[in-house]
């Protein structure tokens, strides 16, 4: 019982930690600046910095799992799995991406922490793309006036 207690403890820090690390990465400034390829550049950076974002939750997760697994009765991940740093990061992807292959198989307390991490996954994936939506508009906006300012005699539509 004590276990699964300090399992949702975990999983409310982790939840607490993946969405911290979003937040800052999402509020960041995205300048768009005074020309097109900056504009461009602009959106590649801001992917950039989401994918760097959903990595990093992903090792959190996966070092999670490496300091659980056989740790304080919170249960083991079975399967195939050599124990190495990489299996616990590669468990933790296939969770937070919700793929979910079933060769790496949680056993005990541990599996609150994946089924949380998966239901994580899957709405700060949600929560990016619904940001890249917005940004892509807004470049997009910017994009249109850079270019009515430069050929003011096109009209835009």
């Amino acid at each position: 019982m004590l276990a699964n207690i300090y399992a949702m403890l975990i999983s409310v820090t982790l939840i607490v930690g993946t969405v911290f690390i979003h937040y800052e990465v999402l509020t960041t400034r995205w300048p768009v600046e005074k020309q097109f390829t900056s504009v461009r550049r602009g959106m590649i950076r801001l992917l950039a910095a989401i994918f760097f974002a959903h990595v990093a939750e992903i090792v959190l997760y996966g070092a999670a799992y490496f300091l659980m697994h056989g740790h304080f009765g919170l249960g083991t991940l079975t399967g195939a799995m050599d124990g190495t740093v990489m299996d616990y990061m590669y468990f933790s992807a296939v969770s937070y991406t919700t793929l979910g292959f079933g060769d790496v198989i949680p056993a005990g307390p541990i599996r609150i922490v994946c089924a949380i991490e998966s239901l994580n996954g899957l709405v700060l994936i949600g929560w990016s793309t619904s940001y890249t939506y917005l940004a892509m508009q807004r470049f997009s906006r910017a994009a249109r006036r850079l270019h009515a300012d430069l050929h003011p005699d096109a009209g835009v539509s």
